[in-house]
């Protein structure tokens, strides 16, 4: 599946048209949505997972290689170039992950390296999450942390999807900075819904909604970066205070140093 762009044509929003006319996503970047609760990131995800066509309630067009997205991407799944991570993760098989994963693997045509992909996917997810993943554990029995941690790794090393979408994964209670780190290694487009500062400078570039529509795009700056650095130092130091109120340490007012 060879996908190198998409790109999304602008609609419109509950009230006027998107502000923003054309994004062009490229192959191997990162992008955030960001925006009030209520403005639209999420609507716009799902365009890009229906493969919209002016056929959302948006009327926005999204295309791969600056096309519309042929049939086959809707009606053979294994031919969808997408894949969406969302807020619920709720699953009905009650199989171990490590037979999760290697049926995963097996589907998506990895039969030969099935060992090496799913020692690899639980690698990643465990770097995300302070609670290890085993291979025999229940999906079922899964944290919500930990099957998002499992999800993002999975998309990212099994499934064979080049367009990843992301929904507020801050929520997950994984480790988002080393994430995004993480999933930079694999040349694929991911979007991140994202309420999170860090990520959204972190990204290539970020999408800014309000009122439902798509009111600027933004590549970000040199300055950003270097602001992102910083943001990561903070969070750094806030997670310490997590993980030590977690531990049942005694705080002594010290823990935020010279924030």
């Amino acid at each position: 599946m060879h996908v190198q762009m998409i790109s999304i044509l602008g609609g419109r929003g509950r009230a006027a048209p998107d502000l923003v006319d054309r994004v062009d996503l490229d192959m191997g970047e990162v992008t955030s949505i960001v925006g009030p609760t209520g403005s639209g990131k999420t609507t716009l995800i799902n365009d890009i997972e229906l493969f919209a066509d002016g056929d959302t309630p948006s009327g926005r067009r999204v295309l791969f290689d600056g096309a519309a997205a042929p049939s086959e991407y809707r009606d053979d799944p294994s031919c969808n170039p997408v894949a969406l991570i969302t807020q619920h993760t709720t699953f009905l098989s009650d199989l171990p992950v490590g037979v999760f994963l290697e049926t995963h693997a097996r589907v998506r045509g990895g039969a030969e390296e099935v060992d090496s992909l799913v020692r690899e996917t639980l690698s990643f997810a465990n770097e995300l999450t302070g609670e290890p993943i085993v291979r025999d554990v229940r999906m079922t029995e899964l944290s919500g942390g930990q099957t998002r941690a499992l999800l993002v790794a999975d998309a990212a090393v099994i499934c064979s999807t080049p367009v990843v979408l992301l929904d507020e994964v801050e929520n997950a209670g994984i480790h988002r900075a080393r994430a995004l780190a993480l999933l930079r290694r694999y040349r694929k487009l991911f979007v991140f819904v994202t309420h999170d500062p860090h990520i959204a400078l972190m990204s290539d570039s970020r999408i800014v909604m309000r009122e439902g529509r798509m009111v600027d795009f933004i590549r970000t700056s040199a300055a950003e970066r270097e602001l992102a650095a910083r943001v990561g130092r903070v969070d750094d130091v806030l997670a310490a205070l997590r993980d030590r109120l977690r531990d049942g340490h005694h705080l002594d007012g010290t823990e935020l140093g010279g924030l």
